[in-house]
């Protein structure tokens, strides 16, 4: 009976911790976790014609990049580091904080 109780109980603590886990994509984000870093990056050239504006990554983040954001709502993100990139920021504007 003991067994099956703390079977029960480890079963139930996971649970309740998989459904706290914080998703590390939104579901209109290609490459940007919702903490504004970035953990995957494009390496081909994107359209300039699909790209709104970009942002730097938090200085918190593993990773120094670009996210930009495409038409469509999408997020994806490009290394600083990669020449398109530097190219792009000179045609690009930045995004806009958001407002609260």
């Amino acid at each position: 009976m003991k067994l099956v109780t703390v079977t029960v109980t480890v079963a139930l603590v996971c649970l309740m911790l998989a459904g706290m886990w914080p998703h590390a994509v939104s579901s209109k984000s290609m490459h940007v976790s919702s903490s504004n870093c970035c953990f995957s990056f494009v390496e081909k050239k994107i359209s300039p014609r699909i790209i709104q504006c970009f942002k730097s990554t938090s200085s918190i983040c593993p990773y120094e990049a670009f996210i930009f954001k495409l038409k469509g709502g999408r997020e994806t993100c490009a290394l600083k580091t990669v020449g398109w990139v530097q190219e792009y920021l000179r045609k690009v504007k930045h995004c806009l904080p958001k407002k609260i």
